[in-house]
């Protein structure tokens, strides 16, 4: 889960992980290992960790393809401890509620949630859309405006001329469009 971290060096806004920035204030300080778990412990607060995570730094992300973080979502609070302390028991003695409430102490959302659509689809054709409408009305303002007239050679009439004139000159009488002419019945091969 990207968070918004404010850059005191450029006095810039970014959205990064919890990794990159550890990373990069590492570097700049030359902080050592144990001022950088401090700072991770800094940023997770009392959550626990649980695992290695998708990227070896405690840090909270929903993902289809690494479904466990490193870290639960939520912080314990006594009511998760005495539900984690049920647990540890029958889990037919948990109610259903009680087993939401686990699992969203460890966990932001369901992989139907994660994969539901967001409709961010909506917007991409949106802007397609209105990029497409957007050139469209830039050819024929370009047309109408800049563009000569299409010369008179291109209208059927004079075509005909053309290749009547090229067929009277027997050009390219190989292969080309004086081959496919029968001169002696003046007609198409």
């Amino acid at each position: 889960m990207p968070l918004v971290y404010y850059d005191r060096y450029t006095g810039t806004m970014a959205n990064v992980n919890l990794a990159s920035v550890v990373l990069r204030n590492a570097l700049r300080t030359k902080m050592g290992t144990r001022q950088a778990h401090d700072m991770i412990s800094q940023k997770i607060g009392k959550r626990e960790v649980v695992g290695h995570g998708w990227n070896g730094l405690p840090v909270y992300a929903d993902r289809v393809d690494y479904p466990m973080p490193a870290i639960r979502f939520k912080e314990n609070t006594r009511d998760v401890l005495a539900l984690r302390e049920k647990e540890k028991g029958d889990w037919k003695k948990l109610s259903v509620q009680e087993k939401k409430a686990l699992y969203r102490a460890s966990f932001c959302q369901t992989f139907a949630e994660m994969k539901h659509p967001t409709g961010e689809w909506k917007a991409c054709l949106g802007a397609a859309l209105i990029a497409t409408s957007m050139s469209l009305i830039g050819m024929m303002l370009l047309k109408t405006f800049v563009y000569d007239p299409i010369p008179e050679t291109f209208d059927e009439e004079h075509q005909k001329a053309q290749l009547k004139r090229m067929l009277d000159l027997n050009i390219n009488p190989i292969h080309g469009v004086s081959s496919k002419w029968d001169y002696e019945n003046n007609k198409w091969k």
